[in-house]
């Protein structure tokens, strides 16, 4: 998996900060986006984060894109 890789969430994830379900839980199974990042280092000294992949999301009526940290086991490349 490299940044700029188009991916689908493959397990059910809630997420409480969705652009339109603010604070309300909101299944992201099945969405769609591309690698943003892949988090391995801060500052150049190497760190071990539990959510490596961050996940940029179009979410249409939103004013820009919704970013997500997610597991590489929960997401699949399309």
């Amino acid at each position: 998996m490299n940044v700029g890789d188009r991916i689908r969430i493959t397990s059910p994830i809630t997420f409480y900060h969705h652009p339109l379900h603010r604070s309300e839980p909101y299944d992201a199974q099945g969405m769609e986006g591309v690698v943003a990042d892949i988090l391995t280092d801060w500052k150049g000294r190497p760190i071990s984060p539990n959510y490596t992949v961050v996940v940029e999301f179009q979410v249409e009526g939103a004013k820009r894109p919704f970013k997500a940290h997610v597991r590489e086991d929960e997401v699949e490349v399309i």
